[in-house]
This record gives structure tokens, C-alpha cells and sequence, in this order.
């Protein structure tokens, strides 16, 4: 069997706004997941496999179908708690996060798992067969044209992400397990529309699109093309940037908690928000959290105003309020001006 390959990540020419989106939530994973909308060949789809390369490792529980975190016995799955309760000493195992892909086809029993009604009965026991929500806990779910996805779907997903739980009822008889997964999803929208409700779950958005300078489309072609011709070479060239940028990501991934969320920030932030009149608190705490983790990445100790600014990009447009036929992103450049006037006040 012939070795597949992912175009590496660090070998992904432009696009800044789209890697830093994904880099942020591996960071911190409390963001609350991406969404990147954009035409076809933008690299969407290329730059979430690619992450894979980066991914850190997790504490598990060994032998565990949904590998509930080791660390975090409140959340174990029922499997877990009755090993637990038969005194079993349960095991810790080092895990790689992965990239698990929610096909358009899917079911609803493959996205959910399905309880064996007929064993049940014979036995007396439970048996439960993992869907697709558990092998993305503790992982990422990625959804390709996630706006075609069926609504009972998305529904489905919307309960878990917000629970954190799998529950899976048949016939009076139920099982749960943790589900808690970063949310990536990428769509077209020339296809059709996001719902709302699954708009508002993503953390951050982020619109891309085709390269217009010359020069840096004639080097996605080289890219690309020497990625077809020898991908094991060209994955090999790019070994020590991704490398660097793994490290980078772990030593990140610590900084965030020790980094400083004082009064200045929150009038900040808060002041943006109220500006804008978004709904909820959702867009304060991602704008935070995402500004905590662009200043985490760039090894600073503080949040800067390019972090805020950076985070209100990502966080704050498919937020906002907009009158019929207005562009939603057209409050971006007063926000900017916002961030911009409240530094100067701070100086």
C-alpha cells in the first residue's frame, strides 16, 4: 500500500487570516472551532488535513473506545466509570490528536453510534457501537461544504457541542459519552447558506480567497506541482518548518495561562462589543480568547493591540448586525478605528 501525504502546512503560500484562525484554536480549543468560507481552490480543505502534522498529544485512558481524558475522571465515559467502580486501576496512554472527517453522507446512526437493541434484550447488557462523535472527541470534526449539511445533522451536532455529551437513546434504553471536539468546517458560499444557530457555534470566520499577485500565484503552482511530482520529497523539505512550528504551537499552548486578562483589556474588549451591539457574551470571551492566543503564538507576555485586532477580525464579523443589503464586513475598518482611538487613549 502506497504512504499518503498531506501538503505540509508551513508550505501553504498567503492565506495568513486562515492558518492563524486554525493555529489559535489548537492553542486554545475553548475558541470554539472555524469556519472558512471561500471559493473553490483557496486551500481550504488543504489547510485543515494539514494540521494533522501539528496536532499535540493527549493524556488518555488506555483501552478506552472514546479515549475520555485521563485526567478528567467527572467526564469519563459510562465504560470508564464502571472499570472504575469494578476496581479496576485504569491506565494512561499517549494519544495524537487527528483530524476526523464528517462525510455529507453520513447517517444519523453512523454520526451518533447505535445501541444493539436485540443484545440488550438476549442479555441483559448494553452494547454500544461508536459513531463518528466518538472518534472525534478530543480531536477535530471536520466538516467539508458544511452549509449542504442535512438540518437533523446539524442538529445533532449543535447538542453535542454545546454538551460536550453523545446521548443515545433507543428503545428505553440509553448510553452517553463524552463528545467534546473543536468544530472546523469549510464551505463554499456561491452552494448556499450557513443556518444561524450553526453560524453562531463557530468561534471564529474566516472569508478567503483566490491570490491576485502574480508572483505569489506562480509559486502556489510550483508548490503544488512539485507536491504532485514527489510528494514524499517535497513533504521531506519541509520537515524543519514544521518542525519549528510544532514546537512553536506547544510552547504556546502553555503561555496562555499566564498571560495577564487585567481591567484595560476587558473595557477593551467590552467597549468593541457594546459598540457593535452583538448578541450575548460569546463574542467577548472569543475575542479574548483569541487575542490570548495570537499573543501566546508570538511569545509575548502580554496582549498587544495587534492581538485585539487580529482576534476582532476573526471573531467579531459574523457577528455583527447588518440592515438588509449591507455588507457584513463593512463595520470592520470603524472597528479597527475603534481599537485604534482606545490604544491612544490608554498612551
Amino acid at each position: 500500500m502506497s504512504e499518503s501525504y498531506n501538503f505540509p502546512f508551513t508550505a501553504i503560500v498567503g492565506q495568513e487570516a486562515m492558518k492563524q484562525a486554525l493555529l489559535y484554536n489548537i492553542i486554545m480549543p475553548s475558541i470554539g472551532g472555524v469556519l472558512i468560507r471561500g471559493e473553490k481552490g483557496t486551500a481550504k480543505s488543504t489547510a485543515v488535513r494539514a494540521l494533522a502534522s501539528l496536532l499535540p498529544e493527549r493524556k488518555c485512558v488506555k483501552g478506552c473506545p472514546f479515549r475520555c481524558n485521563f485526567d478528567e475522571p467527572d467526564n469519563y465515559c459510562s465504560l470508564c466509570k464502571e472499570r472504575v467502580l469494578s476496581g479496576e486501576e485504569l491506565i494512561p496512554d499517549m494519544v495524537r490528536m487527528r483530524v476526523v472527517e464528517l462525510p455529507l453522507s453520513a447517517t444519523e446512526d453512523r454520526v451518533s453510534g447505535t445501541l444493539d437493541i436485540e443484545h440488550a434484550i438476549r442479555t441483559g447488557k448494553r452494547k454500544f457501537q461508536p459513531g463518528i462523535l466518538a472518534e472525534a472527541n478530543g480531536n477535530i470534526l471536520y466538516v467539508d461544504e458544511v452549509n449542504l449539511l442535512e438540518d437533523h445533522l446539524v442538529d445533532l451536532l449543535l447538542d453535542a457541542a454545546a454538551m460536550g455529551v453523545n446521548y443515545v437513546e433507543r428503545e428505553g434504553i440509553s448510553f452517553s459519552h463524552p463528545a467534546r471536539f473543536l468544530l472546523v468546517g469549510t464551505m463554499n458560499p456561491e452552494e448556499g447558506d450557513l443556518r444561524p444557530q450553526l453560524l453562531d457555534r463557530f468561534g471564529l470566520v474566516v472569508d478567503v480567497t483566490g491570490e491576485e499577485d502574480m508572483q505569489v500565484r506562480k509559486e502556489i503552482i510550483r508548490r503544488r506541482l512539485a507536491f504532485e511530482h514527489n510528494p514524499k520529497e517535497f513533504t521531506r523539505s519541509y520537515h524543519e518548518s514544521e518542525k519549528a512550528l510544532r514546537d512553536c504551537v506547544m510552547s504556546a499552548k502553555p503561555m496562555t495561562d499566564r498571560i495577564p486578562i487585567d481591567d484595560t483589556i476587558l473595557d477593551k474588549v467590552v467597549t468593541i462589543s457594546l459598540r457593535l451591539g452583538v448578541d450575548g457574551h460569546r463574542a467577548d470571551l472569543t475575542l479574548i480568547r483569541a487575542a490570548l492566543a495570537s499573543a501566546a503564538l508570538a511569545g509575548r507576555a502580554s496582549i498587544s493591540r495587534e492581538d485585539i485586532t487580529r482576534a476582532a477580525g476573526l471573531a467579531l464579523p459574523h457577528r455583527m448586525y447588518r440592515r438588509p443589503f449591507e455588507e457584513q464586513y463593512s463595520n470592520m475598518e470603524q472597528v479597527e478605528s475603534w481599537i485604534a482611538e482606545l490604544y491612544q487613549d490608554v498612551s
